[in-house]
């Protein structure tokens, strides 16, 4: 069943063309099975995402240097947010679907964005309080909203020059916020 979404949110012109109908067809079940596996389709969304996010995951937590462990904390910043733009590019329409569903920002996977974003902040800038932290991890994750990424991308910007921007301006906040203290 995941297989199925999977693909129809790939060929998707939108994400709201992708029914909870056009996922148990292409499954070959029944809709009722759908609904029961997954509660609704935000359930079948936030599945189907952890599914996918767990490579990135894996290398946040086992992979080598500069996301993985082992390597200093603006620069795990920096690689885990051009991580996270290059998976939220490549799966734009299910990440389009989950962006604009309800509950992002309560979400387990956002949670755990934000959490790990927060603690490479803190650790990196060390002197920045846990709020400030925070509001730039919210800050920096709201900048790589799909919505935005891909309006940018329409205006000229190559995803290269988003990412290469994107890890300025993280070196730049943490560096501004060393300098604070």
């Amino acid at each position: 069943m995941l297989d199925a979404a999977a693909a129809l949110f790939a060929d998707a012109d939108s994400p709201q063309a992708v029914t909870m109908d056009a996922i148990a067809a292409k499954a070959g079940t029944g809709k009722g099975t759908l609904f029961r596996a997954f509660g609704n389709r935000e359930g079948l969304l936030r599945e189907l995402w952890a599914r996918k996010l767990a490579a990135l995951r894996s290398g946040v937590e086992k992979g080598d240097p500069p996301l993985g462990p082992g390597a200093l904390p603006q620069e795990r910043a920096v690689a885990f947010l051009d991580a996270l733009l290059l998976f939220k590019l490549k799966n734009r329409h299910l990440i389009r679907a989950l962006e604009f569903g309800p509950g992002l920002l309560q979400s387990e996977h956002y949670r755990w964005m934000h959490g790990l974003l927060q603690h490479f902040i803190e650790r990196a800038a060390r002197a920045i309080t846990e709020d400030d932290a925070g509001y730039a991890a919210h800050v920096l994750l709201a900048a790589i909203h799909i919505d935005l990424v891909e309006d940018m991308m329409a205006g000229g910007l190559s995803p290269a020059s988003i990412r290469q921007a994107q890890a300025a301006h993280v070196r730049a906040l943490i560096s501004n916020a060393r300098r604070r203290r």
